[in-house]
């Protein structure tokens, strides 16, 4: 069923606000059709676009762009840059270092390694619609290409589809779009925006020592950051060192060191140490069980409580998180020469004094590593917080009253979703696609431009996350998307520039799948199909 139209929260939106001395970038590589099976096949063209069209779809005031973040002086991420630098591929432009790793250079944009036509740093222009572009695919020819590939049996008996001009919101092609159905891990998308509409983009979550007047018992206090590190600095993208600055992890260590300086100035070598995790409140059980995705959600834990040295991807977890990360820290205050007792846990009063604190990486970095990697824990911990927020308890009941509060706050269409956790590991949850095109339209809103890293934090095709292995057949860097994958269940919900150079925001639902491999590759070849179709 194609439905055209204006979505309501759409209705009256302007055009993109001129990005003050912003330069209009212009993409020398056009789009091409990327897999065989295509009907349409269209030849390479030149494309121009917005800052925005690429990773945003909006002109970013310059003041908001400048803030701490994971993105360089010029709004291109930069975990993106170096990722794609590292892996040697030509085409695109990156925008420069400066002499001394700035971000910023003179002159024109060098040519560099880059993934494509959605890694194009910030330009901009009057208005949302590139200078020379036709309007938007029509919802007739849309649905001409869309709905053969729609109906592949490798997609299972049911599926719902929707796709938006992130420009205008205005719905362009809809297919059950407001039946709910399992969305697996795409609900990120939906954690993303309550979370950083709940808790603003440049909030910090802090763990922190407190020490008991009363009886000497130094207290390990839980903040909900599941990104927290014992390791030592291994100069990643995300680092340890919890100095507060830019997207350092908060560290464990850096905690220890100034703990026990706090002490020793206290004349205090020798402590009780306990452990308080009651920030959070429920169950610390996923209702999946046991399970390799996610750690124990609880509000303190070292690197997602993970056994070896992985950062992202299933791995077997600590039984305990909060008493492992107690003990970790135990050892680091001996090292500085402070001897403490086994830990065990406790709660610190309100009359506790605070000895010393770490902070993470601001929100806007969670949720870009959340929404790349597919960061279980991160989801849990960012919907909880979201929960405490909003006034609900930080556990499983809480997040289900506050996420669709949240989203219903924003005018988005919320009916008939569930929300029974943040990841999407819960197989009850329910999502339409209508809610998570909304999503993205929000997030791509010159309004809304803490909502960004929504679609910066979407994994590019070939190139990083979850897609780095998919797109493979010269697709690479032209989609940006969450995938979502339960057994039985594939979705796909993000970004593609057309050939006519129009930004549209697309999900893709589809549930009774029987292989998964054979779904996600007719998922992908949708999405691609957006891109090289010349649906206008």
């Amino acid at each position: 069923m194609i439905v055209p139209e204006l979505r309501p929260w759409r209705a009256a939106r302007p055009h993109v606000a001129r990005a003050a001395g912003a330069v209009r970038p212009r993409l020398a590589r056009a789009a091409r059709a990327a897999t065989p099976q295509l009907a349409r096949v269209t030849r390479p063209k030149t494309w121009q676009y917005t800052a925005g069209a690429a990773t945003a779809g909006l002109a970013l005031a310059a003041g908001v762009v400048t803030a701490a973040g994971p993105w360089d002086s010029m709004g291109q991420r930069t975990a993106e840059r170096d990722r794609a630098v590292a892996m040697e591929r030509t085409g695109g432009a990156d925008h420069g270092r400066g002499p001394e790793g700035s971000g910023t250079t003179s002159g024109a944009p060098r040519p560099a390694p880059s993934a494509g036509s959605v890694l194009t740093g910030l330009g901009g222009t009057a208005g949302g619609v590139p200078d020379g572009a036709e309007a938007g695919p029509g919802g007739t020819a849309l649905a001409d290409v869309l709905g053969p590939l729609l109906d592949d049996p490798a997609l299972g008996d049911r599926r719902a589809a929707s796709v938006v001009d992130l420009t205008t919101g205005e719905r362009l092609y809809g297919l059950d779009a407001d039946v709910p159905l399992t969305p697996a891990s795409t609900t990120k998308i939906a954690t993303a925006v309550a979370a950083l509409t709940a808790l603003g983009p440049d909030h910090r979550l802090t763990t922190r020592t407190a020490l008991e007047a009363d009886t000497g018992e130094v207290v390990l206090v839980g903040g909900g950051d599941p990104t927290l590190t014992a390791r030592e600095d291994d100069g990643g993208a995300l680092r340890p060192g919890g100095t507060g600055s830019g997207a350092d992890l908060a560290s464990l260590r850096t905690l220890a060191g100034k703990t026990a300086a706090a002490l020793k100035k206290r004349d205090v070598r020798k402590v009780t140490l306990s452990y308080d995790t009651t920030l959070y409140a429920g169950e610390e059980t996923h209702p999946i069980g046991v399970n390799e995705n996610l750690a124990l959600v609880t509000a303190l834990m070292a690197d997602e409580a993970r056994t070896d040295d992985s950062t992202s991807g299933p791995v077997t977890r600590e039984d305990d998180p909060a008493a492992d990360a107690a003990r970790a820290f135990a050892g680091f205050l001996e090292q500085h020469g402070v001897t403490a007792s086994p830990p065990g846990p406790s709660k610190a009063t309100e009359r506790a004094e605070t000895l010393a604190t770490v902070s993470s990486p601001p929100v806007s970095a969670l949720v870009e590593r959340m929404l790349t990697d597919s960061d279980n824990d991160l989801a849990e911990a960012l919907a909880r917080h979201t929960a405490l927020a909003t006034g609900e308890p930080a556990g499983f009941d809480g997040v289900s009253a506050a996420l669709p509060a949240r989203l219903e706050r924003l005018g988005l269409p919320v009916r008939g979703t569930r929300f029974h956790d943040g990841s999407g590991l819960d197989r009850t949850d329910r999502i339409t696609a209508d809610l998570l095109t909304a999503l993205l339209a929000e997030a791509a809103d010159p309004a809304r431009p803490e909502l960004r890293p929504v679609l910066t934090g979407l994994p590019v095709a070939g190139f990083t996350g979850t897609l780095s292995s998919r797109y493979t057949d010269g697709a690479a860097g032209l989609v940006r998307a969450k995938t979502g994958t339960l057994r039985g269940v594939n979705t796909l919900a993000g970004t593609v520039v057309t050939a006519e150079g129009r930004l549209l925001g697309f999900a893709f639902l589809a549930s009774g799948t029987t292989d998964a491999w054979s779904a996600q590759t007719a998922l992908d070849r949708a999405a691609t199909t957006l891109v090289s179709c010349g649906c206008a």
